[in-house]
């Protein structure tokens, strides 16, 4: 073995290694009676992995490697996501810097643009996953836009529609008028932000009286269809039935009752908007109001408004028509207000509850079988209080708008004749058939939301809807590791159309991982300048260079002094090369059930710490046994016997940690294991055992047996430092016995657990760090010969120095 340990050598010499002896292939085991599953969370094909990949990556394929090393036949089933509009906005920003846009390149040329970013972005992706060792079955790579996959896509959409739980209709959606499409809710995030509240007067028809109304949107006023009160509020109850005349409007509105006000705040008054407000909206459908949208797409007042209004953007008329108002005196007051505002997070403009024309999914029929999934145990959420957050979003869900008004993803499969019919088909030719042979046809323009793809990805990437043999032997999947932060987007999604189209749940375990934070426990972002890139912790990288990937492309580019200045004080001699097994048992220490978890890269320095002391014990090892012939049936002394029990509780502990999903205590179990019961005391221990004929043989096969094994068991979370050690120790086998990731994981031996010599190494180390404790006291040196008397000891402890004379004295 080399005298260092040098991470880059063998990472590299491995990763070659494993993926050309086909020693990932989902074929391995086949004979197996068990399988073992899991589907990658695809990433977007938006850039590269961050942290919160690279975690969660690692902890699929300790659960892979280990599987497989229990003999199951195991896929880890790869792949990346079209992620529509998140790429396209990619794309567009590239072409945005050599002045074109998408609309001068049209549909079919922009999208070929973003195929090429694709082929870049994924290969990015798919190297970044090689680095960190993902174990992954590389020859069933797949992409959600694979025709395969696509083809899976349109038979969901044709057969929900069909049944009539795909309609299209005109509904109140997130608009973000930047992007010009709907966006779901998970794209929307809404902040506490400074604002107004304006308190207008709203004229009750053909009478004195006024009704006072607050609003933070003064502009939306132009779509009021009714003045809500409370129906037992008394101060307007002779109101109700009567009429307002809308201020700016010649539009009269009726006064109406609805629970949904709130009498003791404010006036009691409500204006209701449904064509702008989402709360409004359900308001206007329980009394059948108006709906009127006075907006354009691009967010300025639209021809339902007064032509006085019309052409403005929403923010210019809103100060337009606060002034009119003011003119008219019909405004009573106006007060600072703080208000939760909803903004695009990729543009950041402010969302628009929007009237268009969608294309939705009735889900509550969908949702029923998969809260029962989760209720009859068909699904287990781990940590189990994710159940409450999971029954709580879909027992109050709503339809689902998959419609999106962007050119990259997967075309909705519905064509339009001339006069606005539309045919639902899988294909061109299908839709011909239903509209007539001689009609003419177009394709709708919209493509699907990405979620809906996704939704089907535990099955699509088996080979849905074929009856293949992958299908039928790893569906329903293992277990999915994902976040929090998308159990409604997707988990939900892939439980319902999994139930629905494949007859099964798509896994039967959710182990719902934390959020990796910054040290400081801040959220990693861009704008932060706190983002650490996994592949850097690999290498290392130099403070010039960290400077310039944190502040190159920023949105705001103001932000950029103050980030160098703080990555300056973080990291003032850039960040070091700590290799990928540090990076990886870090990941794997941190998996605990919290919800946020703090990177520390002083961790990982620990965990660099812990490959150097397992390589050097290692050397230790192969060093003292070269050459020799080892007798596996030598007889033990008690510190062999006391090794040995410790390594056979650690491997309870290993494989029950694991079921339960708790790699931290796994982690911890291992470290403790190999630093300090066969590190820093039994190979102390073995040099004197080394050194006499009768204990020599005995120590000489449990040091190979006990590294052997422990590497083994280490193999799944630091998978290239023990592939390399092992790949030494093999010269001091009878013969090879392959590559370590082909290994059996070693089994409980009861009969050499071991209390009696348990108990007397405990004994005997107590012994020794008291003499160490002693010394340290009186400032003696460790080298000093020191005579010892022992006062008061029982026959026990008599036979215990016997045994260990060579050890103390």
């Amino acid at each position: 073995m080399e005298k260092t340990y040098n991470p880059e050598l063998i990472e590299q010499k491995y990763r070659d290694l494993w993926e050309t002896g086909d020693l990932f292939s989902s074929k391995t085991n086949s004979a197996s009676e068990n399988a073992y599953s899991i589907v990658l969370p695809p990433p977007n094909v938006t850039g590269s992995l961050h942290m919160g990949h690279a975690f969660q990556h690692t902890i699929m394929d300790v659960y892979t490697r280990y599987n497989r090393s229990k003999g199951n036949q195991t896929l880890w089933q790869p792949g990346t996501d079209h992620a529509g509009i998140a790429t396209q906005m990619v794309v567009e920003r590239q072409l945005g810097l050599e002045n074109i846009s998408r609309h001068d390149l049209g549909r079919d040329k922009f999208t070929e643009k973003v195929w090429d970013w694709k082929s870049k972005s994924g290969g990015t992706i798919t190297s970044q996953m090689r680095r960190l060792g993902a174990s992954v079955d590389w020859e069933r790579e797949r992409f959600t836009m694979d025709e395969s996959l696509s083809k899976a896509v349109r038979k969901v959409f044709v057969d929900l529609y069909n049944e009539g739980l795909i309609y299209r209709g005109k509904r109140l959606v997130n608009w973000d008028p930047v992007l010009l499409t709907a966006v779901s809710d998970l794209e929307v995030i809404s902040k506490e932000e400074n604002g107004f509240l304006w308190h207008i007067k709203y004229q009750v028809a053909d009478s004195d009286e006024s009704l006072v109304v607050a609003t933070t949107r003064p502009e939306t006023m132009l779509g009021d269809s009714a003045v809500a009160v409370h129906p037992e509020d008394e101060r307007y109850q002779h109101l109700v039935g009567k009429f307002i005349n809308l201020p700016l409007s010649d539009r009269k509105i009726p006064i109406i009752a609805d629970d949904y006000v709130d009498k003791e705040f404010g006036t009691g008054c409500v204006k209701i908007t449904p064509g702008h407000d989402f709360n409004d909206y359900e308001i206007g459908q329980r009394h059948n109001l108006e709906i009127i949208n006075v907006l354009t797409d691009d967010a300025k007042i639209n021809a339902n408004a007064p032509i006085s209004y019309q052409g403005l953007d929403r923010f210019e008329a809103r100060k337009v028509i606060v002034s009119d108002l003011d003119k008219q005196n019909l405004i009573e007051k106006i007060d600072p207000h703080t208000l939760m505002v909803p903004r695009g997070d990729r543009t950041n403009s402010i969302i628009e509850p929007y009237m268009t024309d969608q294309w939705f999914v009735k889900v509550k029929p969908l949702a029923e079988p998969a809260i029962d999934a989760v209720k009859n145990g068909s699904i287990r959420f781990v940590p189990e209080n994710w159940e409450k957050t999971y029954f709580n979003w879909m027992e109050n869900i709503e339809d689902w708008c998959i419609s999106r008004q962007i050119w990259w993803g997967h075309r909705i499969p519905a064509w339009y004749d001339t006069e606005g019919n539309f045919y639902v088909a899988d294909s061109i030719e299908e839709a011909q058939k239903q509209a007539g042979i001689d009609a003419e046809l177009t394709q709708d323009e919209d493509v699907l939301d990405t979620w809906f793809s996704s939704a089907l990805w535990p099955f699509s990437t088996l080979g849905w809807p074929e009856e293949t043999p992958e299908m039928s032997r790893f569906y329903p999947t293992s277990v999915l590791v994902t976040g929090f932060d998308i159990i409604f987007f997707w988990v939900a999604r892939m439980i319902m159309f999994g139930l629905k189209f494949a007859n099964d749940v798509p896994f039967r375990d959710i182990y719902i991982t934390g959020l990796i934070k910054d040290g400081n426990g801040q959220k990693m972002s861009k704008s932060k300048g706190n983002v650490l890139d996994p592949i850097d912790l690999i290498d290392g990288i130099s403070l010039k260079d960290l400077l310039e990937k944190r502040t190159q492309g920023m949105m705001q580019p103001k932000l950029a002094e103050k980030i160098q200045k703080q990555t300056k004080k973080e990291f003032p001699n850039g960040i070091p090369s700590f290799g990928t097994d540090a990076i990886r048992f870090t990941f794997t220490a941190l998996a605990s059930f919290g919800r946020d978890i703090k990177f520390d890269l002083k961790r990982v320095e620990g965990y660099r710490n812990f490959c150097n002391k397992l390589w050097n014990a290692s050397r230790f090892v192969l060093m003292n046994l070269e050459s020799k012939s080892i007798n596996l049936d030598a007889e033990l002394s008690s510190q062999d016997k006391w090794i040995l029990s410790r390594l056979q509780h650690v491997k309870t502990e290993v494989e029950k940690h694991l079921e339960d999903y708790r790699l931290d205590l796994m982690s911890q179990a291992l470290y403790e294991f190999v630093w300090h019961d066969y590190c820093d005391w039994y190979l102390e221990l073995s040099k004197p055992l080394l050194e006499n004929a009768k204990t020599k043989q005995g120590c000489e096969a449990t040091l190979l047996k006990v590294l052997t094994e422990t590497l083994v068991i280490l193999h799944p979370i630091i998978p290239f430092i023990t592939e390399e050690i092992f790949e030494q120790s093999q010269k001091l086998q009878s013969k090879s016995t392959g590559k370590l990731i082909s290994q059996p994981f070693p089994e409980l031996v009861k009969e050499l657990q071991n209390a009696d010599a348990e108990t007397e190494i405990n004994w005997l180390k107590q012994f020794i760090l008291g003499i160490r404790k002693i010394r340290g006291e009186m400032n003696i040196s460790p080298g000093k010969p020191l005579p010892c008397f022992i006062k008061s000891y029982s026959k026990k402890d008599q036979s215990y120095i016997e045994n260990n004379k060579a050890m103390l004295f």
